[in-house]
């Protein structure tokens, strides 16, 4: 049976990680270049109205280093039906936060016993001083259906000096399209 986001927004905390439990694996060539609006599924309804509800993230090849990376992008609260308008600064760029690193998660240690093939890992991204949070992200993510890069779920772990601290938090990936050249940022320490 194919797994919606719709079924997604309906899941309590164990259901979402019982999903991240399976642990399907990713594939990185579908992800490289590409967009998605992300969907939180976990935050209370005040923190929702004060932070965001919905988000994007990007996946993009480094063509330097061959590393798949990428980046949040603030987006308009417009739902998640269609691919959300980012928000922009004064000179018209989109409001970019928290990058990121696709990485191999074999033979590493995660909360919960989890074992999948593949994590975000925010801590070596280039993330400056006052982007705390991502820089101590290490958040698997997983394929909801085997085998699709269509839709996919997060889990919230962050790791400060040395210990996971796992949150009920998930989010859930739903593909846009491609990730248009001109929408690449470069890493925030190559600025």
């Amino acid at each position: 049976m194919t797994v919606t986001l719709d079924d997604l927004l309906a899941m309590n905390a164990a259901q979402l990680y019982a999903i991240v439990q399976r642990a399907a694996p990713l594939d990185p060539d579908a992800l490289a270049d590409s967009a998605y609006t992300g969907v939180d599924l976990s935050l209370p309804g005040w923190m929702t109205k004060l932070l965001w509800k919905s988000f994007r993230k990007t996946f993009h090849r480094d063509p330097a280093t061959g590393v798949v990376r990428g980046w949040n992008v603030k987006v308009e609260q417009t739902g998640w039906d269609a691919p959300p308008q980012p928000k922009r600064d004064g000179a018209g760029r989109a409001l970019t936060f928290g990058h990121y690193e696709l990485r191999d998660a074999t033979g590493l240690t995660f909360p919960r016993g989890w074992k999948g093939a593949h994590y975000l890992d925010y801590r070596f991204a280039g993330n400056g001083f006052f982007d705390w949070p991502a820089r101590t992200g290490y958040c698997p993510l997983v394929a909801v259906n085997e085998g699709s890069s269509d839709l996919l779920l997060g889990w919230e772990i962050f790791r400060v000096a040395g210990v996971s601290v796992p949150l009920s938090d998930f989010w859930a990936l739903k593909r846009e399209g491609p990730l248009a050249p001109a929408d690449v940022v470069p890493r925030p320490d190559a600025r």
